[in-house]
């Protein structure tokens, strides 16, 4: 009788918080940083699951995973914060706050398209650094400028890997850490020194979400708009055709609310070829189902990363291929573009190189990556004016005119951030 009182207790406790988590929080900073490990001890899932990724070590795909914050009503400070159902000082019944998702970005700077694309679904992001390596390290810098530009307003500055060091060593960090953010628009931003390899300092991580990031003030009256990160075929080889499922679409809805058996259009679609020539088609499909916070829904709400279970064809949207799409309701989607001019701003320097380069003007048929939303595109310039290009793309994006863009270009091998610009009216 008791364990089932108590079980029951449990539930309630669950059913204190939908099932939808409430916002999206980001995870950057350079390389083997501890983005992953810290992302396993707050949520128990490790989000490096791609064979690639387990072979090479680093997150190579945009990883989710989702976790819900309590709190101790008895005890006080940070002591109170945990993700347990029990408090680890007290061992009294905690008190769920928030649940929240998680988005694990790569840090390698040969997968910064991956980056940007996901920053545009983060409503605040956890900024990690190393205490044992020089701050800022090139991605640390190019993350940042990142956040900065597409508009992101709140930061937490993790100061991981301290059990790696001694207190001088970290303290030493810690200014390199403040004189970095020096200038920028999160030089008040909260610096929390922690080891997620050994779980210490989680609990003032947690109270600095809770009292740092809020929960964003959501307009569901609005057209549904879903920026899609990830899609794949979630079929296992063999299985029969009687037990086959559409693909999934992973991603954030941004505004609106989308429901089980809504009729959805997709931008800007799949390739087909027409007339010798290759175009872009919309795609119109069904909610089959919808997942969030690991449970089935009959609709979700702006907040936290979702899943549609769709009727298409499972081929159309393996590995990634709608990945940058546009999710809404049919004919209420923003215009696709082939081809768009930008109201450019470029920064003084190359952001993500180690030596200081400055950004030179961007110069005729020069290739350009572009992220927009969720989606990466190159674009070829094929007019320049005063603070102002026209580039014709590579893969066509849907996108709202005004939408800013960053932009980046080949330095070497690498594309580099130089700057970002707005999708200008014809």
């Amino acid at each position: 009788m008791a364990r089932k009182k108590k079980d029951e207790q449990q539930q309630e406790q669950l059913q204190e918080l939908p099932a939808q988590p409430v916002l999206n929080i980001g995870m950057v900073g350079h390389v083997d940083h501890g983005k992953t490990t810290l992302l396993e001890r707050l949520s128990g899932k490790w989000t490096d699951t791609h064979s690639e990724e387990m072979k090479r070590g680093i997150t190579i795909r945009l990883g989710y995973a989702d976790a819900t914050l309590k709190k101790c009503d008895k005890c006080e400070d940070a002591k109170a914060y945990t993700t347990k159902e029990k408090c680890i000082v007290c061992n009294s019944e905690t008190k769920p706050l928030r649940k929240v998702s998680f988005v694990d970005a790569p840090g390698h700077e040969s997968l910064m398209a991956t980056m940007l694309s996901g920053a545009t679904i983060m409503d605040g992001a956890l900024l990690l650094v190393a205490a044992n390596e020089q701050c800022p390290q090139p991605q640390t810098r190019e993350h940042l400028m990142a956040l900065q530009i597409i508009g992101l307003k709140r930061l937490i500055v993790v100061q991981n890997k301290i059990d790696l060091v001694g207190e001088e060593q970290a303290l030493k960090n810690y200014e390199q850490i403040k004189e970095f953010l020096k200038g920028t628009s999160f030089e008040s931003a909260p610096i929390i020194p922690i080891s997620a390899q050994h779980r210490v300092g989680l609990e003032f991580l947690m109270q600095a979400i809770d009292e740092h990031i809020p929960t964003p003030v959501r307009d569901s009256n609005k057209e549904p708009i879903m920026l899609v990160a990830r899609s794949f075929d979630i079929n296992k080889p063999g299985i029969t055709a009687d037990k086959l499922v559409g693909g999934v679409l992973g991603g954030s809805l941004k505004q609106g609310i989308l429901k089980v058996n809504d009729t959805i259009e997709i931008r800007p679609g799949r390739t087909v070829i027409e007339k010798n020539q290759q175009v872009w088609k919309p795609l119109t499909t069904g909610i089959v189902s919808l997942n969030s916070g690991g449970a089935n829904l009959e609709q979700v709400s702006p907040g936290g990363s979702i899943g549609i279970l769709t009727s298409l064809d499972p081929s159309i949207v393996k590995s990634d291929q709608l990945t940058g799409s546009i999710v809404g309701l049919p004919g209420k989607l923003p215009k696709v573009w082939n081809e768009f001019v930008l109201d450019v701003h470029l920064l003084q320097r190359v952001v993500g190189t180690k030596e200081e380069l400055n950004v030179e003007p961007i110069k005729m048929s020069e290739p350009l990556m572009l992220n927009v939303n969720s989606a990466a595109t190159v674009g070829i310039v094929i007019e320049l004016k005063k603070n102002k290009i026209r580039c014709k793309l590579k893969l066509p994006v849907c996108a709202d005119a005004g939408s800013r863009i960053t932009i980046s270009r080949r330095i070497g091998n690498r594309f580099r951030l130089i700057g970002y610009g707005e999708i200008m009216e014809k």
